[in-house]
């Protein structure tokens, strides 16, 4: 490979096991993926990968050159999981197999359970990336932090003093209720786009693209996150979808640190205990991507890396595993007291119109029948 070709940037995540409950990936679970990929690696089906976790979700990150939505790809990753998930059973793991929603692989992974994150791109001379991997929250937990980094001046000083970035960026913006996108400019209709974006259970950011002018074609996505919402695929609550993202970075995009200002702020976001609960989006180290209060706080964890000319990941550093955002920790767990407080009154509880794919609904059914009219 060399500058100017094609890639493929692949993340996707599953919680095929938790260790114990909830809060994380059992080491052997990691092992048995990592068995996998080196073994698609060394018949040239990836060019590289790496294996991590962030709460009970175990990631795949990977790089080759089958394109977005490859069967091959996606099939891999569906081996990946169902080997972990045999070695999930055979450790008693809480929820073995739990987001594999499907029995048989059908060619994607898109409907089955995991979530993926993926980008076909052209190599540039120096191609820094960042992988974000949230978890007890949902996809619109994205769409603060990504419209920050690609429209708001505040956050991103590039779209004021960058020539490359001063024409804006052209937001997919998805209604994961009606099935439905739209594509709007930025900062042209900055408004209508945040009309939309900050409903975030029903509007999220799906990709982001630079306009006509700017070094990347336009027709390259510089941010994308995964959009996959579990109830809709199982009828019911299954567990949070624990979104994961990846974002270009440098030379005409927002610079590392703007990409990563957005989380300086722990913004309230929708999940946490039983998927039913508003809290602070807390962004942590790696080894503090364990969610143990009241299941949670919601966890971000930001990986960087560098992609080689080779199509090689360099990295990863362990971005959020700095004393910069112990401010934004100390503040989350603030807000974390303050939330808890309320038990299970909104808005700590979500509103019952996010409440239909939850439990809830069985302990209403029971008592339907003692409601009578009111004269």
């Amino acid at each position: 490979m060399a500058v100017g070709e094609k890639i493929t940037i692949s993340v996707i995540k599953a919680d095929v096991g938790g260790w114990p409950g909830h809060s994380r990936v059992h080491p052997a679970l990691i092992e048995r993926a990592k068995e996998v990929l080196s073994e698609a690696q060394k018949e040239g089906t990836l060019i590289d990968f790496y294996v991590t976790y962030a709460g009970d979700d175990l990631q795949l990150i990977m790089t080759h050159k089958k394109g977005v939505d490859s069967p091959e790809i996606h099939g891999l990753a569906w081996e990946a999981f169902k080997k972990a998930t045999e070695v999930a059973k055979e450790l008693g793991l809480y929820g073995a197999g739990q987001d594999l929603l499907k029995d048989a692989f059908s060619g994607n992974v898109r409907g089955l359970g995991p979530s993926v994150a993926e980008m076909e791109i052209t190599l540039r001379k120096s191609e820094p990336i960042v992988t974000f991997h949230l978890d007890k929250t949902e996809p619109g937990a994205f769409n603060l932090p990504i419209f920050r980094m690609f429209a708001d001046p505040f956050n991103t000083a590039g779209l004021v003093i960058d020539p490359k970035m001063h024409m804006g960026f052209r937001f997919e913006i998805w209604d994961i209720l009606e099935h439905k996108r739209v594509i709007m400019n930025s900062p042209e209709e900055m408004y209508d786009i945040l009309a939309l974006i900050g409903a975030k259970s029903r509007y999220v950011i799906k990709r982001v693209y630079p306009k006509e002018g700017h070094p990347i074609p336009k027709d390259e996505p510089v941010a994308v996150v995964s959009t996959e919402k579990l109830y809709e695929v199982a009828g019911e609550y299954v567990g949070k979808d624990d979104p994961v993202a990846i974002v270009r970075a440098q030379s005409g995009l927002p610079a590392l640190g703007e990409v990563l200002e957005p989380f300086a702020f722990p913004h309230l976001v929708s999940g946490w205990m039983r998927g039913s609960h508003n809290g602070p989006l807390m962004p942590v180290p790696l080894k503090y991507a364990t969610p143990t209060r009241f299941d949670g706080p919601p966890r971000a964890v930001a990986l960087g890396w560098q992609i080689s000319p080779e199509g090689k990941l360099i990295g990863p550093v362990d971005l959020f595993d700095d004393p910069a955002f112990d401010w934004a920790r100390q503040k989350a767990l603030e807000i974390t007291d303050y939330m808890r407080r309320h038990g299970p009154f909104e808005p700590h509880r979500l509103p019952l119109e996010e409440m239909e794919y939850t439990t809830l609904p069985g302990v209403l059914e029971k008592l339907k029948d003692r409601f009578e009219p009111i004269e």
